[in-house]
């Protein structure tokens, strides 16, 4: 073989070895540019892992939180309870006629006496003797002194002992507290002595009222 044909074959077999392989340099390039692959395993919790310059916090799911029994619920004293009551929604037709009982009949008295009155009207509601909803419970004729024409007049929305009559008929409705009348579906005033009470079992006084099943 000549020099001249040497050199010939030499030059094809380059030329064939970089349209096979492409040139050092180009795989260099390719090399920078590729993504980095991302693994499809989930890291462990708290892991960190870096894809194309970016950083992602791998987190796990947050338990669902526990549920809590409906009932009575912890508190220090009714007082605190009823300040955790929310006052500031709008309440139903029934449970506004339930807090309109205890603001007309007892917002003088202390909370558990305003307790006790909400509780007769829920006791009398639940008894299969009395009306099945708040309101009739209450506008029964001869019932409750407050009621005029079977009407119940309007509270003082803007005043504290609206706000604390609200929280109380809740606190009565969802049974958040033991009231020392728990049972009871009649009271009356300590200044008068109606004649029905001497046939009724007295469960408790609570300032001013008296209460008995």
């Amino acid at each position: 073989m000549n020099l001249v044909s040497f050199r010939g074959a030499v030059s094809a077999a380059a030329a064939l070895m970089l349209s096979v392989f492409g040139s050092p340099s180009a795989a260099l390039a390719q090399s920078q540019t590729s993504p980095v692959p991302v693994a499809a395993a989930t890291p462990a919790s708290g892991a960190t892992w870096i894809a194309q310059g970016t950083t992602t916090q791998a987190t796990t799911a947050t338990p669902a939180p526990a549920v809590v029994p409906t009932g009575r619920i912890q508190a220090d004293s009714l007082r605190d309870l009823v300040g955790d009551m929310p006052v500031d929604t709008e309440l139903s037709s029934d449970l506004k006629c339930l807090a309109q009982a205890v603001y007309f009949e007892a917002r003088g008295e202390p909370l558990d006496g305003q307790l006790a009155v909400a509780e007769v009207v829920i006791n009398r509601a639940t008894s299969g003797q009395y009306p099945a909803d708040y309101c009739n419970v209450i506008t029964q004729p001869a019932q409750f002194s407050f009621v005029h024409h079977g009407r119940i007049p309007q509270p003082d929305e803007n005043s504290d002992a609206w706000r604390r009559a609200k929280a109380v008929a809740q606190i009565a409705q969802q049974d958040l507290w033991e009231s020392k009348a728990r049972d009871a579906l009649y009271f009356h005033a300590t200044y008068v002595n109606p004649s029905w009470s001497h046939q009724k079992t007295e469960l408790a006084q609570i300032s001013t009222h008296i209460f008995y099943r």
